[in-house]
């Protein structure tokens, strides 16, 4: 096997543990005998494997201390966040700054949809809701989901700016499963319904404010459902 394939080895085992929680936030890693012992390799390929997370912040080398695990706020691969959010134990954690994060984005594009959105694109977002009010009616969360997605999709599309697009796509997978979760329950599924129709009809009106401030309100709603009947369940 080439020495980069067994760097590349290395480093995604140590993440997949990190991710586990074998090594939660701030605790230090086993020095550079033991895992090239535990990987049989060289303590130079643990080096490179270590450099490799060192230079995406998943962990910090302190001179004279060892090497520690940094927390899930300070990694800069959005690779290895998904994977957090998606699989290991700081899913919780992620799936609230998941949140976070939609509610700087999406606010903010809805306030630009208000004055931008095409009659086909507000009928899109139309169908998008009634799409959701069956899917709830026929208990059917794959469909729920679908719709859901894809009226926020087609919101940040009607923003008219390609970056928020471009910015949102590589969480496509962790919106999907994080959704998924939730909409299981049937009170959240009424919640996202309602906020879902004051967004439609703020953006119908045209008025950004009205539209950003609905979007606010959906993500604080989304947020409170989230810690009430997943987190905290």
């Amino acid at each position: 096997m080439a020495r980069q394939s067994l760097v590349a080895m290395v480093a995604d085992d140590l993440l997949d543990r990190i991710v586990a929680g074998e090594f939660p936030p701030d605790s230090t890693l086993p020095g550079e005998l033991e895992l090239a012992a535990h990987h049989d390799v060289s303590r130079m390929t643990v080096r490179e494997a270590m450099k490799t997370l060192a230079a995406q912040h998943v962990i910090r080398v302190e001179r004279g201390r060892g090497t520690f695990v940094n927390p899930l706020a300070r990694w800069t691969s959005m690779e290895a966040v998904l994977r957090a959010a998606s699989d290991g134990v700081n899913a919780a954690a992620a799936s609230v700054q998941l949140i976070e994060l939609r509610r700087m984005l999406e606010t903010g594009a809805a306030a630009l949809a208000a004055t931008r959105l095409s009659p086909t694109e507000l009928e899109t977002l139309g169908t998008c809701l009634e799409e959701m009010r069956a899917a709830h009616a026929a208990d059917d969360v794959d469909r729920f989901v679908a719709a859901d997605l894809a009226f926020h999709d087609q919101v940040l599309r009607a923003s008219g700016n390609a970056f928020v697009v471009l910015m949102v796509e590589p969480l496509s997978r962790v919106l999907a499963d994080s959704r998924a979760q939730t909409s299981r329950v049937t009170e959240i599924q009424v919640h996202a319904i309602d906020e879902h129709a004051r967004v439609h009809a703020a953006l119908a009106s045209g008025d950004p404010e009205r539209s950003r401030l609905a979007m606010d309100h959906h993500m604080t709603q989304t947020l409170d459902d989230l810690r009430t009947y997943v987190l905290d369940a």
